[in-house]
């Protein structure tokens, strides 16, 4: 089931399933007077747990560099700096060039929220191969994910039976039923976590990002943000403008919008996405495999869906394909081009009576791998989100935004808008209608968006630039597909983001790349 920001969630987080995972480990609660004394401790990476997605440890990179992990510890309640700590979980391989000519450590953020960085970067490294000439690559788990104090809520059993209800209710007691699953869920988190849950908002995994720069031994912290990554981002430029050193934001985070506009804009652009998914099937030489016509492709899928409220199809054996499982797995294909192939297919099959592509791509947005075993990227998510966000959403409320949101997108609309309960019944009140990223004083900070972004429209990008403030941020567009710019391997794009990250070079503000 999605909640407002469920679909949120990087390209590279979200096709991480699909891939090699690695993680690293952490600590329990202590005691520490000071957290700035401690020293990092980096050892060879062990193989990641269930609550990071499984796998094996970390394969070193085509040079033979390992990569290591470390456990920093950071206060468990930011107000109380003296008190108890939590164990954050950290990953870095050290930088290829010489080190005469290293500048720091980059440190990432792939977005979700609740993706775990620690096994994100591992598995896609060798993609930033030319910064780390100059930089030690680091990521991390931030609190609450994964082995960072990760949040917990239901049982794997308990969340496969999550994934197959109803989230698009068209009766009274479909209605109920999910409502009471929500609140369900809900308090399984709070029983599981709730010494974690109030401790998990933006601002507090910012601090922790600034303790972490202070014991990485930079003065400045340098940055790439992707997707939630560059909320993460401006919040920190916002309480630390002077700290701020080479920056990227890149798939880029409307941090105007309330949670309600942020779940509209997210239907407009995966209807968008859909729209040249179609476009781009049927304009091909070779007949399109799903429709005559863009338009005959969006009806057919439509067809599909309405099938499957009422009459699953085979999935991955013993579950069956629902209408919300089919809806997740085609958001999960649209996030990138490169998935489109996937999306083609799985179609083909469900019109056959074969749910098991788009099962499979639903499991990997909700975290799922083979074996049945969950990481905790979705009870983060929703503790992340609901902990920063300060609307709470009524089932009456959402009713009767439903022709919104249909207008928005057909086939995403009913799904988004349903997605807005999620945190009705939370434990713990949300922070603010949207975030603080003004930062003045702070360095130049190169935002990238992506015309054709599915789960970050557009538009968020000058949004962005607006809220950090004048003479901070230095927009890029990139007109392509997918969710994000630079993983795209579009070389304007790759050019312009080494070229500053690398070498302080700042692209000319309104830069387009094609």
């Amino acid at each position: 089931m999605p909640n407002p920001s469920r679909l949120r969630a990087a390209a590279l987080t979200v096709t991480v399933v699909l891939l090699s995972a690695t993680l690293a480990g952490c600590g329990g609660d202590s005691k520490d007077e000071n957290p700035t004394a401690q020293k990092l401790s980096w050892k060879d990476c062990p193989a990641p747990s269930e609550s990071e997605g499984g796998g094996a440890a970390p394969s070193p990179l085509p040079n033979g560099t390992k990569w290591q992990c470390a456990t920093m510890k950071a206060p468990l309640d930011w107000s109380k700096p003296k008190g108890d700590t939590i164990g954050l979980a950290l990953v870095r391989a050290k930088a290829s060039g010489a080190a005469s000519k290293r500048i720091g450590s980059l440190v990432f953020n792939f977005g979700g929220p609740g993706g775990s960085g620690v096994t994100t970067l591992p598995a896609f490294g060798e993609d930033y191969a030319t910064l780390r000439t100059r930089y030690d690559l680091v990521s991390f788990d931030p609190r609450g994910v994964g082995r960072s104090a990760g949040v917990e809520c239901e049982s794997d059993s308990q969340l496969d039976q999550y994934f197959q209800q109803d989230a698009t209710p068209d009766t009274s007691a479909e209605r109920t039923k999910l409502l009471a699953n929500t609140k369900q869920f809900n308090a399984a988190c709070e029983k599981n976590s709730k010494k974690m849950l109030p401790q998990v908002r933006t601002t507090d995994a910012a601090r922790d990002m600034d303790l972490m720069r202070q014991l990485l031994g930079d003065a400045k912290l340098h940055y790439f943000g992707i997707s939630y990554g560059t909320e993460l981002g401006g919040v920190y430029a916002h309480l630390f403008p002077e700290h701020v050193g080479r920056a990227v934001f890149d798939a880029v985070v409307d941090p105007t919008q309330n949670s309600e506009q942020g779940s509209l804009g997210q239907a407009k652009g995966f209807q968008l996405a859909l729209d040249n998914f179609a476009d781009d099937c049927t304009s091909k030489t070779t007949d399109c495999p799903v429709g005559d016509t863009a338009q005959d492709v969006k009806d057919r899928i439509a067809k599909l869906l309405k099938g499957l409220d009422s009459k699953p199809i085979p999935g991955i054996f013993p579950r069956q394909l629902t209408q919300t499982a089919a809806t997740n797995g085609i958001a999960q294909a649209l996030y990138s081009k490169d998935f489109w192939e996937y999306l083609t297919e799985g179609l083909e099959q469900a019109y056959s009576g074969d749910g098991k592509v788009l099962m499979a791509l639903s499991d990997s947005m909700n975290g799922r791998s083979e074996n049945g075993e969950y990481s905790n990227i979705t009870a983060a998510n929703i503790a992340i989100n609901c902990a920063d966000d300060k609307p709470r959403y009524t089932a009456d409320y959402v009713e009767g935004k439903l022709p919104e949101f249909r207008a928005a997108s057909p086939l995403f609309g009913d799904f988004l808008a349903w997605g807005m309960v999620s945190c009705t019944d939370w434990a713990v009140p949300g922070a603010a209608d949207h975030p603080d990223v003004s930062a003045a004083g702070s360095a130049p900070i190169l935002v990238v968006g992506n015309t054709g972004d599915p789960a970050t429209p557009y538009e968020g990008a000058k949004k962005m630039v607006d809220a950090l403030g004048k003479g901070v941020a230095v927009e890029l567009t990139y007109k392509g597909q997918g969710h994000g710019a630079y993983d795209s391997k579009n070389k304007c794009v790759q050019s312009a983001v080494n070229g500053y990250l690398l070498n302080g070079k700042v692209p000319a503000a309104g830069t387009v790349c094609s």
